[in-house]
C-alpha cells in the first residue's frame, strides 16, 4: 500500500514550491491512478472506476465496480503512466497559477534580478519564476549587467502552452506612474492625483498632477525639498527630464501649463477638429516647439488635443492661403469660407476629416453637395502634396551656390569709410636717413698682393742653376762709371 504520510509530505512540498493548491494536487493524483487502472484492465468504461484519497491521512482507496483494488499490483507500466500524467497535470496547474498571479499584477511595479542576456533581451528572475525585459522595453542608452537589481512594470502576461511568458517594461508611462507612487506619499494616499502622463523614454516626460487638498501644493510636493523626491525618480530613469505640470480642467489654462517653460500669448480651440492653435512671440517659438518638436508633441499627448504653434504672422498667412484655396471649391460661398476658417479649417486635408452629413449641417448644403466638396478637397489635397514634394525635390537637386570670398578688413573699412585721402595740411614726412649717411661709406678692401713664384729646394741649396730671366724681366747691370 502507498504510505499515506509520505504522500501527504509530497503534496505539501509541491504545494509550497510550485504554488499549486492541495486540492488540485489530490485531484491530479486521483485522476492519474484512475487512468492507470483503466490501462491495466483495458476497460473501455471508466465510469465504474472510483479512486479516492483521504485528505487527512493520505490513504488511497480504489474500486472497480464492486471490486476493491490494490493499486500496487497495477504494474510498472501503469505506474509510469500515472507518474507522467501527474507531472503533466501539475505543470498545467502550476502555469495556470503563475498566469493568474501575475496577470492580476499587470501594470504594477516589480523588482527582479538580471540572470542572463539573449540578443539584448534580459531575463529577470522575479520570485519563483522568470520574466523577459526586451531590448525595446529598456530605456534608450541604459545598460544592465548580470546580478543587477532592476525595477520594471509588468507589461503583459501570456500563456504559451504550459509556459507563461511575462513581459516587463521600463519605457511605459506606467513605470513613471509607479515610481511617483513609490517616492511621493501624497500620491500613494491619493491626496495628489496623477491626471495624465506623456513620455518619450530616455529623453523627456510630462506629468500632470492635481491636489484634492487646497493646502497641499501638488507641484511642490512632487518636487520635494530642494528636488529630493524628483531626484530619486530621475536617477532611476537614467537622467530623463521630467516636467511637473499643474492640471486644470480648462484647456485655456492647461495648454499653456503643458507648454512650459515657453510663454504663451493666446490659445484658440477648435473642438470639431480637436485642434488648438497657440500663438507665441517670435522669440518663444523655438522654445514652445522644443528640440525636434518634442515639447509640443508631449504637450499634445498630455492634453489629448492636436496643438499647433504659430506666430501672429504665420497665422495670418495660413488664413490668407486657406481663403484662396476654399474660394475655388464649387458650391462654396464667401460666408461658407468664413465659417470654415472660424471652425479651424486651414487646408484641404482638414475638410476631408468631415463626414458628408457633418459638412452639410455646417455649410447648410445638401449631402450630395457636401460629398462633391469633400471629393474636390481630397483631389486638391493630393495635388498640393505632389506640388510640395516636387518643389522640395527641385530645391534638393539645385546646386549649392559658390562660396563668396570674404573681404579683408582693409576692404571692409574702405567700403564703409571710402578710400583713404592724403591730408594736404599735414607736414611732409621727413626722409629717412640711410645707413651710409649715418655711418659713412663702407671701407673698401685693398687689392690682393701679387702671388710670388714658388722657390724650389734646388734654388735654395744651390744644387741647380737659377733660371734665366725672362724677356719680361728688366735686366739691371751694375754702374761702371762710364
Amino acid at each position: 500500500m502507498i504510505n499515506g504520510a509520505e504522500l501527504l509530505r509530497g503534496v505539501d512540498y509541491v504545494n509550497r514550491e510550485k504554488n499549486v493548491s492541495r486540492e488540485v494536487i489530490f485531484s491530479a493524483i486521483e485522476k492519474a491512478i484512475r487512468l492507470a487502472i483503466h490501462k491495466h484492465y483495458d476497460d473501455e468504461d471508466e465510469t465504474n472506476i472510483d479512486v479516492a484519497i483521504d485528505r487527512n491521512s493520505g490513504e488511497v482507496t480504489a474500486r472497480r465496480g464492486e471490486e476493491t483494488l490494490d493499486i500496487e499490483s497495477l504494474g510498472r507500466i501503469a505506474a509510469q503512466a500515472a507518474k507522467q500524467m501527474i507531472i503533466q497535470l501539475l505543470k498545467e496547474e502550476e502555469s495556470t497559477a503563475v498566469f493568474n498571479e501575475y496577470y492580476a499584477q499587470k501594470g504594477d511595479l516589480i523588482t527582479g534580478m538580471v540572470r542572463r542576456f539573449d540578443g539584448g533581451a534580459a531575463t529577470v528572475s522575479i520570485g519563483k519564476t522568470e520574466a523577459l525585459l526586451p531590448r525595446g522595453e529598456q530605456i534608450p542608452g541604459e545598460t544592465h549587467h548580470v546580478d543587477e537589481r532592476v525595477k520594471a512594470v509588468i507589461l503583459d502576461v501570456r500563456k504559451q502552452g504550459h509556459r507563461v511568458r511575462i513581459i516587463l517594461s521600463r519605457t511605459h508611462a506606467d513605470f513613471v506612474r509607479r515610481l511617483f507612487e513609490q517616492e511621493i506619499p501624497e500620491i500613494s494616499d491619493r491626496t495628489i492625483e496623477i491626471k495624465a502622463i506623456a513620455r518619450e523614454a530616455g529623453y523627456r516626460t510630462k506629468v500632470a498632477v492635481s491636489s484634492i487638498d487646497m493646502k497641499v501644493d501638488c507641484v511642490g510636493a512632487c518636487v520635494g525639498v530642494r528636488g529630493s523626491r524628483i531626484k530619486n525618480i530621475v536617477d532611476e530613469l537614467g537622467g530623463e527630464r521630467i516636467d511637473i505640470v499643474r492640471w486644470n480642467d480648462s484647456l485655456q489654462v492647461l495648454i499653456p501649463n503643458a507648454l512650459q517653460p515657453a510663454t504663451i500669448e493666446e490659445v484658440f480651440l477648435y473642438p470639431r477638429l480637436g485642434r488648438a492653435i497657440v500663438l507665441v512671440k517670435e522669440d518663444q517659438l523655438s522654445l514652445a516647439i522644443g528640440r525636434r518638436g518634442q515639447n509640443v508633441r508631449l504637450a499634445s499627448k498630455l492634453v489629448g488635443w492636436d496643438i499647433e504653434i504659430m506666430t501672429h504672422d504665420e497665422l495670418n498667412e495660413s488664413i490668407d492661403r486657406a481663403v484662396g484655396w476654399f474660394s475655388v471649391i464649387p458650391n462654396v460661398s464667401e460666408e461658407l469660407v468664413e465659417a470654415f476658417i472660424e471652425e479651424g479649417f486651414l487646408s484641404y486635408d482638414d475638410l476631408t476629416f468631415l463626414e458628408p452629413a457633418q459638412l452639410a449641417e455646417l455649410a447648410g448644403v445638401t449631402e450630395e453637395q457636401a460629398e462633391e466638396i469633400i471629393l474636390f478637397a481630397e483631389e486638391a489635397a493630393e495635388r498640393v502634396e505632389e506640388e510640395t514634394k516636387a518643389a522640395k525635390a527641385e530645391e534638393a537637386a539645385r546646386p549649392a551656390p559658390a562660396p563668396v570670398a570674404r573681404p579683408t578688413a582693409a576692404e571692409r573699412a574702405e567700403a564703409l569709410l571710402g578710400p583713404a585721402v592724403a591730408d594736404e595740411t599735414a607736414a611732409p614726412a621727413e626722409p629717412k636717413l640711410t645707413a651710409e649717411q649715418l655711418f659713412g661709406p663702407e671701407p673698401t678692401e685693398p687689392p690682393p698682393a701679387p702671388e710670388e713664384a714658388p722657390v724650389s729646394a734646388a734654388q735654395v741649396f744651390g744644387e741647380e742653376p737659377a733660371p734665366a730671366p725672362s724677356a719680361d724681366t728688366p735686366t739691371v747691370t751694375p754702374a761702371t762709371g762710364e
